[in-house]
């Protein structure tokens, strides 16, 4: 296992950690509903409450946070371990919100039914050198009625003048994130655990003749009883996957290899972000137990477009 310290703790389900020009580590958690600063000395502060159930967030080109609002989940909770379950009972519709860290502000950018797309669950988002944003829509579940969304990929644009379902069917895609020169998009399915990839021909455009199945080409798959969560890209181009089940990040190469697993000790590890002056900062969302952790990465991490 790596060596990991100690950001802070505490935390409800965080998820989509953001490493921001001051150093400071800017999340999501989800099962309140809130958007948190934590600074280097673990100190944590309130920027907004948006509700519902913010899950992946990102930087934009006008210095605003852009979230992915799934509208909330049901929780369940055993021997201090914190779990996401099916749709929630006050379920508030998916959405892309806008959020100034400065004021707190929240705004609605995208709706379901805007540019007649159906959101469901957005989940995570990664902006390209173009100033707009592709994002994942993880569906809900609800046991109750044994229903399971059939889900897609978008792209849209930071004005809000934009929003299109780019990729569907998908297989519930949770963390995404591009290939340094852009040309690739990855897409991490959760149940599948596959990590596929889609070629990129324009902005907010794919091949979608690529795959034998259609757009998306399938990279990796590991065996086991493993679940894929959010994803992070290094500068070398090798895809860091959050994997429930296994505890940990996997490494995998452009050409499907694994390159390393770095183990953690929560088995809801689900995000990974790089910051610090050489990229190599790594900080991890450890969800089922509430932790933010730092370690040193043996590579550096891409530096996201904003």
């Amino acid at each position: 296992m790596a060596d990991f310290a100690l950001v802070t703790d505490g935390l409800r389900f965080p998820e989509g950690p953001v490493f921001m020009p001051d150093g400071s580590i800017v999340l999501v958690e989800i099962e309140p509903g809130r958007i948190t600063r934590v600074t280097p000395d673990g100190a944590k502060s309130v920027i907004a409450m948006p509700g519902g159930g913010p899950n992946g967030l990102a930087l934009g080109p006008d210095g605003m946070l852009y979230c992915c609002n799934n509208g909330g989940f049901d929780w369940h909770e055993n021997q201090g371990m914190l779990a996401p379950g099916g749709i929630a009972s006050n379920y508030s519709g998916g959405r892309i919100e806008r959020i100034d860290p400065a004021t707190g502000t929240v705004e609605v950018l995208y709706k379901s039914g805007d540019f007649g797309c159906v959101l469901r669950g957005p989940n995570d988002l990664v902006f390209d050198a173009h100033g707009g944003f592709w994002f994942t829509d993880h569906g809900k579940m609800d046991h109750k009625k044994r229903i399971h969304d059939v889900v897609g990929i978008f792209y849209a644009k930071a004005d809000g003048s934009h929003l299109e379902e780019v990729v569907f069917p998908s297989n519930n895609p949770n963390g995404c994130g591009l290939s340094p020169d852009g040309k690739a998009l990855y897409a991490a399915e959760t149940y599948t655990c596959r990590l596929m990839r889609f070629d990129v021909t324009a902005p907010g455009k794919v091949d979608q003749s690529a795959g034998v199945g259609g757009a998306g080409t399938p990279v990796y798959r590991p065996a086991g009883w493993k679940f894929f969560d959010s994803l992070a890209v290094e500068a070398s181009g090798n895809i860091c996957v959050a994997t429930i089940g296994e505890c940990g990040i996997s490494v995998i190469s452009p050409a499907g290899e694994l390159v390393e697993f770095v183990a953690t000790d929560d088995v809801f590890t689900t995000n990974i972000c790089f910051g610090g002056e050489d990229m190599r900062d790594a900080y991890l969302t450890l969800s089922g137990t509430g932790r933010l952790v730092k370690t040193r990465w043996n590579r550096p991490g891409l530096k996201l477009a904003y």
